[in-house]
């Protein structure tokens, strides 16, 4: 199916119908059981009311609620789908023929909530192309003879001519004819800067311009624009996302058989049906249904008070099981920002001199590397004067005149280009960003900038073998090559590919993740396609809604000490979980035993199924409580 942009995006597949009506059931059985069970315990223990009054809430909701829960479980049954949750319908029948309406309730509710928040949680991924589709605008301004004309983007032609006002979205991709300003593009491409548009410069769909109005010729119809392209990338990615198997799950799968089995076995070998109903009470999957959820939530909030937001409670089951680590470059493994970091003077030129004049000079440019020359400038305690007939033309480069001496900053293509003195001094190319500058038509220096890797990236990635069993760690960017491997080298990573556009890092990403689970970490719209393939999707920051929407898992504090925290909350939840549900489990298998041999009735099985529950969610509340070592950095 096609969509364009602004239609609404169809939802992910799923075993929930896409109009979402199962989700809306489940959420109304999970209110329904509540207020009964609250309905009950007040006509019980505040109005004192007769046994046929407080159980009538129970009823409605065994009747209401238990049905729907039965029909989709019967469903899954004949598909020989043996969850826990099958296990928790036949003890809703078992409580309702040994007239147990209030347990039948509670695993009504148990269920009901369980489904409800899977549900939300495989529909909450469909938000993610709403995000996306809600940052373009809704129309364009075209220009055309007859004056300015508001149109769909739908509407848009090749050679149409738009205006793009202030702080709006550009709407398709083309080329700036007529306007000067700096638009930021680092959802789209990667890159940490905001890059400066003048006439000849090309724009991209949804990159956000500045304070000054650009006239643009399109070069692409808005539906085969950049960001159309993202929106296609993201689609196809959510349609075919990992669907990973819950814990509970995995150990309902073994656990069903078993108690349904003996609870058989028991029946048949004595006759009496009533030990098969022992056993089914007994056998009540609560350490499942109970201690893993409470464990998870306990996870959960931990995790919030540690600027962790979980937004997809799976990841926390899963994280533990990756084996592959893929980070996005600008922003993750970096800080984002770029920085002066060599400043190479031509013979005849001293380097404060030489900064003095630069940096004078790139007061008045919005270049993205002006603020990095600036902030070099103010950190070694320049005093700047000012700067006349300043001047910036498309493609030559920054030009003025500071304290009598004639400036260019240009590039090293351009400079080669002119003949100035001096010209063959300039040193070899190196990796990352660079300008060059002229003084008095003399060649005077080049300076080199980078984007500093995170002071933690080092250690952080070094340990991800030793302490979280990570087999490999890779860096899949869009930036450039040289900028790649440089970062690489200084945070320890051999395995990288840079200059990749969303459609190539998903490709990748897909790959890596049927070969083992994986952990995708990044922090722009360009690494939303590639989280929603990997195992474990993880956002670093609050840039953007839509990667935040397409994580499971958001890093709010720009911080890889908390991806660490998090991968050790992970950990530790998994062992209560199992500890909390295998334990339970194993109590209520010895307790089935003695239901099959007729030593314990149903009601006395209930009341030990009970204790047994107590125990497992007691063990499991201690997940909310942080650990006495919470990460490794």
């Amino acid at each position: 199916m096609k969509t364009t942009l602004g239609q609404q995006p169809p939802a992910g597949r799923s075993r929930y119908s896409p109009s979402g009506l199962w989700h809306r059931k489940t959420t109304v059985i999970t209110a329904l059981a509540l207020t009964a069970l609250l309905s009950h315990l007040v006509l019980r223990f505040v109005f004192h009311t007769t046994p046929g009054t407080y159980r009538l809430p129970l009823l409605a909701t065994l009747a209401a609620g238990g049905l729907p829960l039965l029909h989709d479980l019967l469903r899954k049954f004949l598909k020989r789908e043996f969850g826990s949750d099958l296990l928790g319908g036949l003890s809703i029948v078992t409580s309702v023929v040994l007239g147990e309406y209030l347990a039948g309730a509670i695993i009504v509710l148990m269920l009901a909530g369980g489904e409800a928040l899977e549900s939300y949680a495989l529909r909450s991924a469909s938000s993610v192309l709403a995000a996306l589709a809600g940052r373009m605008p809704s129309i364009a301004h075209r220009k055309r003879a007859a004056g300015m004309q508001d149109v769909a983007l739908a509407e848009i032609a090749v050679g149409d001519i738009l205006v793009i006002y202030p702080h709006e979205i550009c709407p398709a991709d083309g080329v700036v004819i007529e306007g000067h300003e700096v638009m930021d593009e680092s959802y789209l491409t990667g890159e940490p800067f905001q890059i400066s548009k003048t006439r000849g410069s090309t724009v991209i769909s949804g990159a956000i311009n500045g304070e000054s109005a650009l006239t643009i010729r399109t070069t692409q119809r808005a539906a085969d624009s950049r960001y159309a392209k993202i929106m296609g990338v993201m689609r196809e990615s959510e349609a075919t996302r990992p669907q990973l198997r819950r814990l509970g799950d995995q150990l309902g799968a073994v656990y069903t058989p078993v108690a349904l089995t003996v609870a058989l076995l028991a029946w048949a070998i004595s006759g009496e049906s009533i030990r098969f109903l022992a056993v089914l009470v007994i056998a009540t999957p609560c350490p499942l249904l109970l201690a893993i959820p409470i464990t998870i939530i306990g996870s959960i909030s931990l995790c919030a008070r540690r600027a962790i937001i979980v937004r997809s409670p799976v990841v926390l089951e899963h994280i533990a099981g990756c084996r592959t680590a893929i980070f996005d470059k600008t922003g993750t493994l970096t800080y984002g920002e770029p920085a002066l970091t060599g400043q190479i003077t031509a013979p005849g030129f001293a380097e404060r001199e030489v900064l003095t004049l630069v940096a004078s000079l790139e007061r008045y440019s919005k270049h993205p590397l002006a603020r990095a020359i600036l902030a070099a400038a103010q950190e070694a305690g320049l005093e700047l004067p000012e700067a006349t007939e300043v001047s910036e033309e498309p493609g030559q480069g920054l030009r003025g005149t500071v304290s009598g001496r004639h400036l260019q900053i240009t590039s090293r293509a351009k400079l080669a280009a002119q003949t100035l003195a001096g010209a063959d001094l300039l040193p070899p190319a190196a990796g990352g960003l660079e300008c060059v500058v002229a003084i008095d038509r003399r060649y005077a220096a080049a300076l080199r900038f980078r984007d500093a890797p995170r002071a933690e990236s080092r250690s952080f990635v070094s340990h991800l073998g030793p302490k979280h069993r990570f087999a490999r760690v890779m860096i899949v960017s869009g930036d450039r090559e040289s900028e790649v491997r440089y970062l690489a080298e200084q945070v320890g990573i051999t395995d990288v590919y840079a200059q990749r556009s969303p459609e190539e890092k998903l490709a990748i990403v897909r790959r890596e993740t049927a070969a083992a689970k994986t952990l995708y970490v990044g922090d722009g719209i360009n690494d939303a396609p590639a989280m929603l393939a990997a195992t474990v999707g993880m956002a670093i920051g609050h840039n953007s809604d839509v990667t935040a929407e397409a994580a499971g898992v958001v890093v709010m504090d720009n911080s890889l000490k908390r991806v660490d925290e998090f991968m050790h909350i992970s950990r530790r939840m998994r062992s209560i979980a199992l500890e909390s549900a295998v334990g339970g489990m194993a109590l209520s298998v010895a307790g089935m035993a003695f239901a099959a041999t007729g030593h314990l009735s149903p009601v006395s099985g209930a009341i030990t199924q009970e204790v047994i529950d107590v125990l497992a969610v007691l063990n499991a509340l201690r997940a909310a409580f942080p650990p006495a070592v919470i990460h490794d950095l």
